[in-house]
């Protein structure tokens, strides 16, 4: 983009009525340090207002009821992921019970939910069991970071679990110990997108891993994914017209989602695969620039980045944050 419409468009973010998007623009886009009072005061709207004390009561409902899907957007795990991403902190009103809650909760591997297991997996009946897989356990781990339990033991632990489970391939579908019978759907030597995806996430908080073969290999997986994207899916996920819709929040497998964990990395940012699918996000904009969502999750009603026909602030903030990483502006 050119510079007065770059300009243009952070004006416009700036200036929203989302007090969410006005405090991650002013800290991303224009790197205004902590105690500036614009940010401050961004900061204070964010957290006072009716749609984050509202998502932070569903947060504070964690493990709420147990999750059977891990695409049901509207289950208190993914209520947590969304406040950390919005910038919320250990400290702020409701972070540190939620926290402390997750924490409790931990197998010295990783941070369990309430999982509803099939009798395929429990050689017995249907049961609601605390447990975790690895399409779960790194959304906690990355929660629990970005509000600032990094020094914790149980999150030190996790992290080093999550980086040693990583494969040739990057990560592979997987679970708890007390899971034996989880495999996941697909070849069992497949790596998994969508935990790839999450684990590079949660590890992207971690700058001593950024270099790790680790990290190296998963961001190698989901390229390659890309690049091969017309001869083969991965574990069920393909990369077709569904992964190319605009979608908020974090959930599943799609475009913007992949393209945010992988911006994160120097390595990938270097990398022409990259450019090429933050290309495809890029013709997606209107004419101002700014983005709408072309998908959505129901329970997410009311958010602007669940409407599908108007411009959404919050989307158009990820979508500029990770131009801006690549060196759009």
């Amino acid at each position: 983009m050119e510079g007065m419409a770059i300009a243009a468009q952070v004006d416009w973010l700036i200036d929203s009525d989302e007090p969410w998007t006005r405090y991650r623009a002013l800290v991303d886009l224009e790197d205004r340090p902590p105690g500036d009072p614009t940010v401050e005061a961004a900061r204070r709207d964010t957290i006072e207002s009716p749609p984050v004390q509202g998502l932070m009561s569903h947060a504070a409902e964690w493990p709420g009821y147990a999750l059977k899907r891990h695409n049901d957007a509207g289950h208190p795990l993914y209520a947590l992921a969304t406040l950390a991403d919005f910038g919320l902190q250990r400290g702020d009103a409701g972070i540190d019970e939620i926290g402390t809650k997750v924490l409790e909760h931990f197998d010295g591997a990783g941070f369990e939910t309430l999982l509803w297991l099939p009798r395929f997996l429990t050689g017995e009946d249907d049961v609601e069991q605390w447990s975790w897989m690895l399409c779960d356990a790194p959304t906690l781990l990355y929660a629990l970071v970005s509000f600032g339990w990094r020094t914790h033991p149980s999150v030190d632990e996790a992290v080093a679990a999550l980086v040693d489970r990583a494969e040739d391939n990057g990560w592979r579908c997987g679970a708890a110990d007390s899971l034996p019978r989880f495999s996941g759907p697909g070849r069992k030597a497949d790596t998994c997108p969508m935990a790839t995806t999450y684990a590079l996430k949660a590890l992207s908080l971690v700058p001593e891993a950024e270099h790790s073969d680790a990290v190296r290999t998963g961001i190698e997986a989901l390229l390659s994914h890309w690049e091969y994207q017309k001869d083969y899916k991965l574990k069920m996920f393909g990369i077709g017209t569904d992964f190319r819709k605009l979608k908020y929040p974090f959930v599943w497998y799609d475009i913007v989602h992949v393209s945010e964990v992988l911006s994160r990395y120097e390595l990938a940012r270097k990398d022409a695969r990259l450019s090429a699918m933050v290309e495809e996000i890029t013709l997606q904009a209107d004419a101002d620039g700014r983005f709408t969502a072309s998908s959505m999750y129901r329970s997410w009603k009311g958010w602007s980045f669940a409407d599908k026909r108007t411009p959404s602030p919050w989307m158009t903030l990820l979508v500029r944050r990770i131009q801006a990483r690549l060196g759009d502006g």
